[in-house]
């Protein structure tokens, strides 16, 4: 089963990887709320906004914009030389960790009866499993003539019910998806390619379901018929709202399709028998707003994963396949306020839920026939991460998964369920180097009281932590977690000396979906008052001091971290910011753009509320830029990148630039704003 969060909550996110961000690193070492006057009408405001707006989207085609690139490229490789043999040391040090910790275990793979089917060096194999037989070529990347591009992978691997069919979806850097259908047999051949396809399920062996992302977006679910070699496609669902994205998954136990409609705060599922795969779509429950849903199946009872009750925490109920609605909802269990769900996973006769509360990961295990007698275990406590490996077999009765920290690569567990016992599945190859970290968890005071919490790594040998540099992660948007798993450049900074510290701030979703919606909408300010008072607490627990803290953040984290530079540049030297989100206003006022109608529901529509309006444009970090001393900002950005464009990221770069060089004409110092630009992004 995918993760249940990325299910219910979808966001299309970009998760960059950008080159070592030493110019950021070595360059280390008016009030965002306040809300400016106004004379002319809320109406002619907004006009007046958005006919700049469509002007700079002229400017973004023209001959000015081409200007600030070249511009920005050939600022970058004047200052970037400098930094090059440090750059050369950082990579032989990331080099060196990635040989001894990582792993290509995170490869695609599924088991079928028993054949299992992996993907390993461009190719998918198929071999029995714990044979000792050499395994299967079933497709291999250099086959595919269409491929333009030496970057490509393969994602995701569907294998129809008798194994007739392997579906498979190849992704390349730019973002582009496709699937490859290949017929099995003594030599396997592609029968079939699908551009764009996003989401796949076999229903039958001689019929695909699948999904097409298009600028961003999915919204129609496709039927693919294989009887003859006249494959024919036909649309079974399309979604009528721009706010929902539409994507397929199946029920664990294979009985079900489910057809998954999901915007930012509700969910409507489809369900498709694999039995009667030719039938319509059968609807669980019509959307309801402010409620989302997921769908599992066990023994003719549907299980549903809602926020749908009093607490508006995520609880199990069920109903029967027959009358599925919202009215025939039984409670099975309910997780508990300040507790986050991170997954769910269903098996012969038990439900596994997997929790994090205040950092701490741990297990309820229950009996589906006997619900109430929950059993706790708790895991590892240097655990920060958990991840499924796969658990494909409903009749099984044992949970295997990884735990991982930022100074913890992977570890494989596993937890019988008819010995209540936890296993640790040694591996003499991975060190487990635990012990020459420490780990501290602590809880910053926010501004109305709310205690955020901050999970603190240095090594155990580090002396003097008020003088040593700072890295402090901080997210803060969509409910979701902040990435506390094994990152191999992370460790590079560990091994040097550095503190690693991880601000789960509202707006994320760490202690729940309250932790989500405290900082959603027009409570976006809390996120920020949150970071600035885990900053203050960091500082003042002697963990290094602002000449020596850097601040990094991924994609929409970038909101936080660009208002923390304009209303608290003292507080860090340096910031990073991979892909950032940095212009709200103007984004939320152009529906034009593919994704602005969708996170209207987390960023509000300015449009059509003028208070909303107002409230965006106070803490904008591009609306808010003012000649004063920044930190030195390092921003990495792609060229082809549709959730985040260039254009705009070059706007704020030079406007930035501009308010600083204004401020240096008046004070001594100075900052460094670079901004690394690669062709494509993944």
């Amino acid at each position: 089963m995918p993760p249940v969060v990325i299910l219910l909550q979808k966001v299309k996110l970009g998760i960059h990887q950008s080159r070592c961000v030493v110019a950021a690193l070595c360059g280390l070492l008016r009030n965002p709320y306040e809300t400016q006057p106004r004379s002319r009408s809320f109406t002619n405001l907004v006009r007046s906004c958005k006919n700049v707006e469509i002007e700079k989207n002229h400017l973004s085609r023209s001959f000015s914009n081409q200007e600030l690139l070249r511009a920005e490229l050939k600022y970058y490789k004047s200052k970037s030389h400098k930094y090059s043999k440090l750059e050369d040391w950082l990579k032989k040090k990331l080099e060196a960790i990635c040989n001894k910790y990582v792993s290509n275990s995170n490869s695609p793979m599924m088991q079928v009866d028993d054949l299992e089917y992996f993907e390993e060096d461009g190719c998918i194999y198929r071999r029995l499993q714990n044979g000792h037989q050499a395994p299967e070529v079933v497709l291999c990347l250099d086959q595919l003539q269409f491929l333009q591009t030496k970057d490509a992978q393969f994602q995701r691997i569907r294998v129809s019910p008798n194994q007739k069919y392997l579906a498979s979806s190849i992704r390349t850097l730019s973002d582009k998806s496709t699937c490859v259908v290949v017929k099995l047999g003594p030599k396997p051949e592609v029968l079939h390619v699908l551009p764009r396809a996003f989401s796949f399920e076999w229903g039958t062996d001689d019929s695909l379901f699948y999904t097409n992302l298009e600028n961003l977006q999915s919204h129609q679910v496709f039927r693919l018929l294989l009887e003859d070699t006249r494959a024919t496609s036909e649309m079974v669902y399309k979604e009528n709202d721009a706010r929902f994205f539409v994507e397929l998954a199946c029920t664990k136990d294979g009985r079900f399709v489910t057809i998954n409609s999901n915007s930012k705060n509700s969910s409507e599922v489809w369900l498709i028998d694999r039995i009667y795969s030719r039938d319509s779509p059968k609807i669980v429950q019509e959307r309801v707003s402010e409620v989302i849903y997921h769908v599992e199946h066990w023994r003719n009872q549907l299980y549903i994963l809602t926020n749908f009750g009093a607490t508006k925490e995520y609880r199990l109920m069920k109903a029967p396949i027959s009358s599925p609605g919202m009215k025939n909802w039984q409670t099975v269990y309910a997780v508990k306020e300040r507790t986050k769900l991170i997954d769910m996973e269903l098996f012969k006769d038990h439900c596994i839920m997997i929790l994090k509360c205040y950092g701490h990961l741990y297990l309820h295990v229950f009996s589906l026939n006997e619900p109430k007698a929950v059993k706790c275990i708790q895991l590892p406590s240097w655990a920060c991460a958990i991840e499924s490996e796969g658990n494909l077999k409903c009749k099984a009765n044992t949970f295997s998964f990884q735990l991982s920290s930022p100074v913890q690569p992977p570890v494989g567990l596993l937890y019988s369920i008819e010995d209540d016992e936890l296993y640790i599945q040694e591996d003499e190859t991975r060190p487990n180097i635990t012990r020459n970290y420490k780990v501290t968890r602590l809880k910053a005071p926010s501004m109305d009281g709310t205690l955020v919490p901050i999970v603190v790594f240095h090594k155990t040998t580090l002396n003097q932590l008020n003088k040593k540099p700072l890295l402090v992660h901080a997210y803060g948007a969509y409910g979701m977690d902040l990435n506390v798993g094994f990152k191999p450049e992370q460790m590079v900074l560990l091994e040097d000396g550095w503190i690693l510290a991880y601000c789960h701030v509202r707006g994320g979703g760490e202690l729940g979906l309250r932790w989500h919606k405290a900082g959603r909408l027009n409570k976006k300010h809390v996120g920020l008052d949150d970071l600035r008072a885990c900053l203050c607490h960091l500082h003042t627990m002697r963990y290094s001091n602002p000449r020596r803290t850097a601040l990094s953040s991924n994609s929409a984290g970038g909101v936080l971290a660009g208002s923390l530079c304009n209303a608290s540049p003292d507080l860090v030297r340096a910031v990073v910011l991979r892909a950032p989100f940095l212009d709200v206003l103007n984004t939320m006022l152009d529906p034009s753009l593919p994704l602005t109608i969708e996170e209207q529901e987390e960023w509000g529509d300015p449009l059509s509320d003028q208070n909303l309006f107002k409230y965006i444009q106070a803490y904008c970090p591009y609306q808010n830029i003012k000649p004063q001393k920044y930190p030195s900002v390092f921003i990495t950005a792609y060229q082809d990148d549709q959730r985040v464009p260039l254009s705009g990221l070059l706007r704020y770069t030079s406007k930035l630039r501009n308010a600083v060089a204004v401020n240096m004409c008046n004070t001594t110092g100075c900052q460094t704003l670079c901004i690394f630009i690669q062709r494509t992004g993944t």
